[in-house]
């Protein structure tokens, strides 16, 4: 059976809610992320069999397939065909798994796997909302799914899950805190090889190049911080605000996954194989700890344990997200997001499992740690989680 590998992955800086990117499409800005992903390795666009998306919102200027959209608009070969797929928030991270395992079944030799999202330029739920008189969004879902489920916000989610584990409001504040301390130090040392930069726009509209994630704070006011108001709470009786959550933001990113034995004769270097790909489904009520049950399950399938692990990646939707995950699986503290993660960089939603894959590989060569496993939580009750090694 052929051994998918990872030859290149890149990100673009994450923008914030109309920010720097607001005025970028974002079939326009997967095409500028493809691009910069096949001049990175140097490899021939002609080589590339597919390109599986994964995105959110695939409506509005994020509709009618972004994925071939992107291929389109890269001046990619045409004979290159294009996918977009929406597994929520683990999107791009499934459009990996999807690429690495045509990889495996000996179906081609070179795909990518990418995910975009402009959250400025489409809104979450425009999906379900478009051309509807007044909007909508979750009361738009099928009546019968409440029937059945007790399907709530995910901030609901999250202070239920904060309740499970006896996390406080000091406990998710003092995580968001290291959240930016930890991004603002892989910034400032220039860690985040995974970058590639983009032309954007400034306050006053002049034009200007992102190289960094824009949403991080070097500088935090903690005063400020504890006198944000609960969002999904009454105060004092919840624990989830603006500044423990994920960043509304737009970016992309993308992952070159080729046939080991092919790549090498072509040239090119393997830098990490998969070791294990899981996605599974959990209590859509509280639909944000399936993260805990996945990691359990790509370690069995990997033959590894906790210990075994150099490099975590658990995408922070919400504070309480990895401080339950660590809670259940007790790893190394310091071995979790070691450069910060979406409270402080920002969640472009479809785009951030490509991203968070990327950011994993350049951290494990940068440690010269060797196995890297990255999970996130998924909206109604689901989860994703993968194993690379570093080669």
């Amino acid at each position: 059976m052929p051994e998918a590998v990872i030859l290149e992955a890149v990100r673009t800086p994450f923008g914030r809610r109309g920010g720097a990117l607001r005025e970028l499409r974002p079939d326009s800005l997967l095409a500028h992320t493809l691009k910069a992903l096949v001049a990175r390795v140097g490899i021939d666009p002609e080589k590339i069999e597919d390109v599986v998306n994964g995105t959110v919102t695939l409506a509005g200027e994020q509709g009618a397939n972004p994925g071939r959209l992107g291929v389109l608009l890269a001046g990619f070969p045409v004979k290159i065909p294009g996918v977009s797929l929406n597994r929520m928030c683990g999107s791009s991270q499934q459009a990996a798994h999807f690429a690495s395992q045509a990889i495996a079944a000996g179906d081609m030799d070179y795909a990518i796997a990418s995910g975009v999202e402009s959250m400025s330029r489409v809104p979450m739920f425009l999906d379900i909302s478009l051309g509807r008189e007044g909007g909508g969004g979750f009361e738009l879902l099928n009546p019968e799914l409440f029937r059945q489920h007790e399907l709530i916000h995910q901030g609901e989610s999250a202070e239920r899950i904060a309740e499970k584990w006896g996390l406080t409001r000091d406990d998710v504040d003092t995580f968001a805190k290291a959240s930016h301390r930890k991004a603002a130090a892989a910034q400032a040392q220039n860690l985040n090889r995974e970058l590639v930069s983009v032309d954007g726009v400034g306050p006053d509209a002049s034009p200007m190049t992102l190289t960094r994630d824009e949403g991080v704070r070097a500088v935090l006011d903690d005063d400020k911080m504890r006198s944000l108001k609960t969002v999904f709470r009454p105060a004092g009786n919840g624990v989830v605000t603006a500044a423990n959550s994920s960043q509304i933001s737009d970016g992309a990113a993308a992952v070159l996954v080729a046939n080991r034995e092919r790549a090498v004769a072509d040239g090119f270097r393997p830098r990490a194989r998969f070791r294990a790909r899981v996605a599974i489904g959990s209590d859509p009520m509280l639909q944000l700890d399936g993260v805990i049950e996945a990691s359990r399950q790509a370690l069995k399938k990997a033959g590894l344990s906790v210990g075994d692990i150099d490099w975590f990646e658990i995408n922070e939707a919400f504070a309480v997200v990895p401080l339950s995950w660590q809670a259940a699986l007790a790893p190394d503290p310091d071995k979790v997001n070691p450069w910060g993660g979406a409270i402080a960089h920002g969640h472009p939603l479809g785009a951030t499992g490509a991203a968070l894959m990327a950011k994993m590989l350049a951290g494990l060569e940068h440690t010269g740690g060797q196995f890297g496993l990255q999970t996130m939580c998924i909206g109604h009750g689901q989860a994703t989680c993968t194993i690379i090694e570093r080669l």
